[in-house]
């Protein structure tokens, strides 16, 4: 009797997530990537930005969970940091919310430690295999082109000869890179139009062993980039001893990464915390950098042709401003979705696609409609942004008077509640009655010690 096979084109978390849910339905799952990604602990080649900060938030840690069990107690015991979302040390506009316990878990493991006890729990399944080391060319089709039956493939070995491999089904997960668009004109299809959202932003990390004085109990102190204070940071543990410290800059305002440009720009955030925590520390590494050029969102759901046998998921659908800490969480909500059309049968790619769609909304309105809030970025600032913006910089003032707003704040943020649920009336009431107009941003912290010398490294 013949068996079925999916085929997932990317090893990192949305494809070991996707593995994970067909692994379900599927006699044989195969999961290629370009690079070697089992046993990997660190950063690699083909996922760069992995060296920088990540955070595993709320609705992603409890679909990992989910498909995972233990999965938190596992991280726990190999000394991974969580902590509760509301309880972080938050500042927006330069003022800090009011902490909250949310129940609501935040993991800030390592990417690259993250996705490696991921895919050890995905290997183990006896009905997965990793192809590493293998460059994916094009797919396979029927001869009308109908539908995708295989994908070409080359080992990364002298002397290698190409090999198709058949499936069932194909799952693109190879992130913003994707060459489906490419793809599909190859095979007489249309290319989905694209949304960006041009923030320009990069990231320079660097990492210290941790001081206990550092955190105060916290699990991260984050200065979020506002357009008032469009310099951010993400401080915080990732592990018993090591601590990260990622700067953010935007449209061109990027942290150095020379040591001494490293130190004054953190020395420019617009609270004292960072800058004084490891002014006189010795960092573990160089300063690196990554540069994210723009949020972009491929519009696969208004395709009316699409092949059958083909998914695409992930970043190669809709890659975030990764300030916003969205993508890994996002990917869950997909293989979530994708493990319920699995359920009903043959996923249909365009049903799919329009249902993924749906559950992209929400992050890119919050992602783009906050990026659009920085005057200099370029984009359509509709009615609907611009209220939206006006009400958030009120939620975030009001979140540093009052607990319960900072507690469904980071409901929001961590995509377990639709943004709609600020505006319930009791909400609504709690941030006018503290903000009734769109307060002023906070003041830098050197505009208020400026009449006294500025401490030096």
């Amino acid at each position: 009797m013949a068996t079925k096979t999916a085929v997932v084109l990317g090893g990192s978390m949305t494809g070991i997530l996707a593995a994970r849910v067909l692994s379900e339905t599927y006699d044989t799952v195969l999961v290629i990537d370009r690079d070697e990604v089992l046993g990997v602990r660190e950063s690699r080649s083909g996922a760069p930005h992995t060296r920088h900060a990540h955070g595993l938030h709320a609705r992603g840690h409890l679909n990992i969970e989910e498909l995972f069990p233990g999965f938190t107690a596992e991280l726990t015991a190999a000394g991974v940091p969580t902590g509760d979302l509301g309880e972080m040390r938050w500042y927006f506009n330069g003022r800090r919310l009011k902490p909250a316990r949310t129940g609501l878990i935040s993991v800030t493991a390592p990417r690259p430690v993250l996705e490696h006890h991921v895919r050890a729990r995905v290997a183990a399944l006896p009905n997965v295999r990793f192809l590493q080391r293998h460059d994916v060319l094009n797919l396979v089709t029927t001869p009308d082109r109908g539908r995708v039956i295989g994908v070409r493939v080359l080992p990364q070995a002298d002397g290698a000869v190409e090999e198709i491999l058949d499936s069932d089904l194909v799952v693109d997960a190879t992130g913003r890179g994707s060459r489906t668009p490419v793809w599909l004109e190859e095979l007489g299809y249309e290319r989905p139009a694209v949304d960006r959202v041009k923030v320009g932003i990069a990231y320079t990390t660097c990492h210290y062993r941790i001081r206990p004085e550092w955190f105060g109990g916290v699990q991260s102190i984050n200065p979020v980039a506002s357009p008032a204070h469009p310099r951010g940071a993400f401080f915080g543990q990732v592990g018993r001893d090591l601590c990260i410290l990622s700067l953010t800059g935007i449209l061109g305002d990027y942290p150095p990464t020379e040591p001494e440009g490293f130190l004054e720009f953190a020395r420019t955030l617009p609270v004292p915390d960072v800058y004084e925590a490891v002014r006189d520390a010795q960092p573990l590494d160089a300063p690196t950098s990554f540069r994210f050029p723009a949020s972009m969102r491929r519009r696969y759901e208004r395709l009316r042709r699409f092949p059958d046998g083909l998914l695409v998921m992930g970043d190669a659908v809709c890659s975030f401003n990764p300030v916003y800490g969205q993508g890994m969480s996002v990917a869950s909500i997909e293989a979530m979705a994708l493990r319920e059309h699995l359920r009903a049968g043959p996923p249909a790619p365009l049903r799919f696609l329009n249902d993924i769609s749906r559950v992209i909304d929400v992050p890119w309105e919050i992602s783009a409609g906050g990026d659009l809030d920085f005057p200099e970025v370029e984009g359509e600032r509709t009615a609907k942004v611009r209220i939206g913006n006006a009400y958030i910089a009120r939620v975030q003032y009001a979140a540093t008077k009052d607990a319960a707003i900072t507690d469904q704040y980071m409901r929001v943020a961590g995509l377990m509640d639709p943004p709609t649920s600020l505006m319930r009336p009791g909400m609504l009431a709690r941030v006018l009655w503290h903000s009734p107009r769109r307060p002023r941003p906070g003041p830098s912290w050197l505009a208020t010690t400026a009449a006294s010398p500025v401490p030096q490294p």
